[in-house]
């Protein structure tokens, strides 16, 4: 609110406060004339006027309101709102500070969060046989509570906040197998996951299913709290500009043939020929699918060999992925699930993914048929 209308609004508070005041004032001490029946000998319908004093309760009432009012004035910020904090305080972080209606549910939270930590590590942890990771907790929650508060953390805090992240893993894992833990995890998945990957966690297009063992960034347990905790942002480019249509259409098609989706496509060898020498230039596809083209965990690309999609196999959804590139982006959870409640949902995760060995990448006929020194002469 800009300082025009914060004062505007607070002298028009404070302008009606007093006229109303004013004009109890001065009823009260009005006085008319009686007559000696005690009526002001005004009479109406047969109607005699008396003058009698206003009823104490209500007058008790009425002041009482003022009061409160400039009360409420002053324990708040009411008055000037930019400029008067009020005398009114919350505990947020361990800190106390002027209310707000901010600071206030954030004081709720902290309160309510306190009741669910206390009872995650009585009633969960312990009897998940977990109980270590009470500590590791502890010391992330103050590694974090640093790097909020700091204006200039040191440089290595957040790797040290990661690592702590890291020594939970193996807590998770033992919640993965406590029904008690799941069922918390179940919740939580519904009301802040499902909304992407389905009720079901199978996904949808542009959305991973976490139910089969094919992940972009690992599927085990220190990787899946890492993605809660600090989110994912994907980055595959748009390749059009660079290597043209022509070469958007070569590489698609050099991808099908290695895919385990290229049955039922009649395949241009000459373009797959073109596109494999293409996606094998060291700045382009192989810098991050590697030379297996089985992608890398640690940047999130993805294994073309399979016939696992997240945006679809078919030919013109890959054509269309190079040209224009994707952006798919998992928020971080940490600042609004907190600690305790990502241990929980990445136990659940943990126990609906496959832990089952992914099976061998299917042979590819039109790979083996194009040499490498006949893929140089074709393209």
């Amino acid at each position: 609110m800009t300082f025009f209308w914060s004062s505007w609004i607070t002298i028009l508070s404070f302008m009606c406060w007093a006229f109303i005041l004013a004009i109890l004032l001065m009823v009260l001490k009005y006085k008319p004339k009686l007559e000696e029946d005690g009526t002001t000998g005004h009479t109406y319908d047969g109607i005699q006027e008396y003058d009698k004093p206003l009823p104490k309760w209500w007058l008790v009432i009425f002041f009482g309101s003022i009061v409160w009012g400039v009360a409420y004035w002053v324990f708040f910020p009411a008055m000037f709102p930019k400029h008067w904090d009020g005398l009114a305080t919350v505990e947020v972080d361990g800190e106390t500070v002027p209310w707000s209606s901010k600071n206030e549910l954030y004081s709720e939270l902290e309160s309510n969060n306190k009741v669910f930590t206390d009872n995650f590590e009585q009633n969960i942890l312990a009897k998940a046989d977990a109980s270590g990771a009470t500590s590791t907790l502890a010391t992330l929650a103050d590694m974090q509570a640093t790097m909020r508060h700091s204006e200039t953390p040191p440089a290595d805090l957040q790797a040290q906040i990661d690592e702590k992240v890291a020594e939970l893993s193996p807590y998770v894992e033992k919640l993965s197998e406590n029904p008690n833990a799941l069922k918390v995890g179940s919740r939580l998945f519904l009301q802040n996951c499902s909304v992407c990957h389905g009720s079901n966690a199978k996904g949808a297009v542009g959305y991973p299913n976490l139910t089969d063992n094919d992940w972009l960034y690992g599927g085990e347990a220190a990787n899946i709290l890492t993605t809660l905790h600090n989110g994912r942002v994907g980055g595959m480019a748009a390749w059009r500009d660079q290597i043209g249509e022509d070469g958007v259409r070569a590489v698609s098609e050099y991808v099908l043939s290695i895919s385990g989706n290229q049955e039922g496509y009649d395949l241009d060898q000459t373009m797959v020929a073109q596109g494999k020498v293409i996606f094998n230039e060291p700045t382009n596809c192989v810098l991050c699918h590697g030379s297996d083209a089985k992608g890398m965990i640690s940047t999130g690309a993805p294994n073309l060999t399979d016939d696992i999609w997240l945006y679809g196999g078919d030919r013109e959804t890959v054509r269309e992925t190079l040209r224009y590139g994707r952006a798919g982006v998992m928020p971080e959870w940490q600042t609004k699930l907190g600690n305790e409640r990502i241990m929980l949902l990445a136990a659940y995760v943990y126990s609906l993914s496959d832990r089952t060995a992914q099976p061998a990448a299917k042979a590819s006929p039109a790979t083996t048929a194009v040499p490498v020194t006949a893929a140089a002469t074709a393209n």
